[in-house]
């Protein structure tokens, strides 16, 4: 099962992210691969990974060329490094894209990660995506045919708005998404309600809400992984609603 996350930065996308990763280790549902997709990588902080390279590293290797050895085929080169990018623990695996720092065409790199998360994904269960606003990766084709999209709005109208720009991306680009929600972040206790009318302009469904949380601003604070929080955390009760309501 495919799993996408997408919204604008500072709405709590990479939290929700990892919220949703612990419910599914929690419920024991199989082997699970988490891909970072958002160039402000830092889902491995809230996961509690170290991480030493991204693809990105390895696709600016491959478009300078100079890194491969004599003789070794490009396309042999670039799995074999591939693999050491590969974040592996005991409860999630990690795999960071990054940024390619590099200009001009990264077609034929882009095509070798195509294939490598495509034969990658099929050791495991679920895969978990963290993505950019832009959508970059999915649009790309990078990521194909996802079965739950949750796009991240905070309880702002800017931010409402934003997530509904991600959906209009969504149809334009053409992506194959069986199912598609909304979940709104770091909710006060007067609730959604002035909201009602933006929400209804997106045409996304709500599928949950998160209360702004303070245990996870301390969390954030101190640098500890989110997928530590207690369980009577607000965040993590939250999380934890939406999971039970879908076929996850």
């Amino acid at each position: 099962m495919k799993i996408a996350v997408a919204g604008k930065g500072g709405v709590g996308k990479t939290t929700f992210t990892a919220l949703l990763i612990k419910q599914l280790v929690e419920a024991n549902k199989g082997a699970i691969l988490a891909v970072d997709a958002d160039p402000n990588s830092n889902l491995n902080e809230a996961l509690g990974i170290e991480v030493h390279a991204s693809i990105a590293d390895i696709l600016d290797e491959v478009k300078g060329g100079k890194a491969i050895p004599e003789g070794m085929p490009k396309d042999v080169y670039v799995e074999y490094r591939l693999s050491q990018v590969l974040n592996e623990t005991d409860y999630v695996d990690l795999v960071v894209m990054g940024v390619p720092q590099g200009s001009g065409c990264y077609c034929y790199p882009n095509d070798l990660m195509r294939k490598y998360l495509e034969n990658l994904r099929q050791n495991y269960d679920y895969v978990v995506i963290d993505n950019e606003a832009g959508m970059e990766h999915l649009a790309r084709r990078v990521v194909t045919d996802i079965d739950y999209l949750f796009v991240v709005s905070d309880a702002s109208a800017r931010g409402i708005r934003s997530a509904g720009r991600v959906f209009d991306i969504v149809k334009t680009v053409g992506i194959n998404v069986k199912n598609i929600y909304l979940v709104i972040t770091k909710v006060l206790p007067t609730g959604i309600e002035e909201l009602k009318p933006e929400i209804e302009a997106t045409g996304l469904e709500v599928v949950g809400t998160i209360p702004y949380d303070e245990v996870v601003a301390r969390y954030d604070l101190a640098g500890k992984p989110l997928v530590e929080l207690p369980a009577d955390s607000p965040s993590v009760l939250a999380v934890k609603n939406i999971f039970s309501k879908l076929a996850l």
